[in-house]
């Protein structure tokens, strides 16, 4: 796939007229997907697609398409028709002030295999995992690729092999309970684990419901659930066009507020899923530095603010949010949770996450499956869906116990198109008080 996209790409080169600029993206793919529902496989199949982006700029103008790939001799001929009509549209469009793409090339290629199973395994060992229960769930692996060339002489691949089974055990009504395994390498001891405690936290469904008053309640947030905590601070916080602007979520941080120095963020390319270039054809660094000991660390720069705001751009996508986020470990340990917690909720996952106070940092959102009140370090009763509202700057400053040693993989399960390359690497986390108003 590699050579047939750089190929295409040096084809492409040669149908530039003078002060043209060429550049191509690739994103690929060649997938498994299963869906189970109810404990039997409804849907199962594999995907191979290639998407082209061609982007063509030219005295500070740019316009660009997007076409699909058969992998055939066809693609020039259509490659060559859109670089055509992109070239006749480029004449009617404005200078763009902000245009910057790299004119320094830095090529190099990432290729990380893994060990996957085939489709018939996985069902076989969810199946077997799932010991009778109710599963619902999806899984999708395969290897991502995703490519870019310019006709400045620059070719980067990026090619990676990574699977994620996101599942649920559903008993009644609105009770269920969700888990995930994801990865580089199937491993069907870790998945005979993931089902068998997603199984145990089932069976205490089963207990009478409890509703709780509004109010204050020390909490232990498993890592999906802080998962959707800190991915909404990706939603600005990070962002250096949002600091510039003064629109960040984390605007207080600008001013000198701090987190617990426990809180450790990065961006961590280097262990994650998504490539290290992006689209104007700009290196990421390995690791960029978020918050450091609880205190604001360097932005995200991608190359429009850069060239608006007179920043270095590190690399970073157009939204400029986090794409392998990675919050660094505690020291408890994950087995003593329930102790530590001691009196409080256990909550699994949360879900309608929004701000409900942008530049103060407050967050609203609900608990959303298993979810537990917890006496004396052992669960007694689930929990009916509550709404909380928090500053960030108790939730991760004030009030942050600790984090956990073990840290979970989270990719991005969203399949809408094409499977997705974001993920985030994430402790639990332990707050000794977390505000619940509904």
């Amino acid at each position: 796939m590699k050579e047939r996209f750089y190929d295409l790409a040096t084809r492409l080169e040669k149908e530039l007229a003078r002060g043209e600029t060429l550049l191509c993206n690739l994103s690929a793919e060649r997938s498994d997907f299963v869906r189970f529902n109810k404990a039997r496989v409804r849907q199962a199949g594999s995907v191979e697609q290639s998407y082209l982006s061609l982007r063509l700029a030219r005295e500070r103008r740019q316009a660009a398409a997007s076409i699909a790939l058969a992998g055939t001799d066809d693609d020039f001929a259509l490659a060559r028709n859109t670089l055509a009509r992109v070239r006749e549209a480029l004449r009617e469009l404005p200078e763009d002030p902000w245009l910057l793409v790299n004119e320094e090339p830095q090529s190099g290629e990432t290729q990380r295999r893994g060990t996957l199973a085939p489709a018939a395994q996985v069902v076989e060992e969810a199946m077997s995992a799932a010991r009778g229960r109710d599963l619902v769930g999806f899984y999708a692996g395969g290897t991502l690729y995703r490519g870019f060339v310019n006709s400045l002489g620059q070719r980067n691949w990026h090619e990676v092999d990574s699977f994620n089974f996101d599942c649920s055990f559903y008993r009644q009504a609105d009770q269920a309970v969700k888990t995930s395994y994801a990865g580089f390498d199937w491993n069907a001891a870790a998945l005979g684990r993931k089902m068998t405690e997603a199984g145990e936290r089932l069976e205490l469904l089963a207990l009478p419901r409890r509703a709780l008053e509004p109010g204050e309640y020390r909490a232990y947030l498993a890592p999906a659930a802080l998962n959707d905590v800190v991915g909404l601070l990706g939603w600005g916080g990070f962002s250096s066009r949002a600091r510039e602007t003064k629109q960040s979520p984390l605007l207080r941080m600008q001013e000198g507020a701090t987190l617990s120095p426990r809180v450790t963020l990065s961006e961590n390319t280097a262990d994650g899923i998504a490539p290290a270039f992006q689209a104007e054809g700009f290196v990421k660094p390995p690791v960029v530095s978020l918050i450091d000991g609880g205190r604001l660390g360097d932005a995200l720069v991608s190359p429009r603010s850069a060239k608006e705001y007179g920043l270095a751009t590190n690399g970073a996508n157009g939204g400029e949010a986090p794409e392998s986020l990675d919050l660094g470990a505690g020291g408890l340990v994950e087995r003593e949770v329930l102790a530590a917690l001691d009196t409080g909720l256990y909550i699994s996952n949360l879900w309608y996450l929004n701000f409900s106070d942008r530049p103060a940092g407050r967050i609203t959102g609900m608990t959303r499956f298993a979810t537990f009140w917890v006496e004396h370090g052992k669960i007694v009763a689930p929990v009916t869906p509550l709404r909380f509202d928090e500053s960030i700057y108790r939730l991760l400053g004030d009030a942050l116990v600790d984090l956990t040693r073990e840290r979970e993989f989270l990719p991005d399960p969203s399949t809408y198109g094409e499977r997705q390359t974001s993920s985030a690497r994430l402790p639990g986390a332990l707050v000794s008080a977390l505000r619940f108003t509904l």
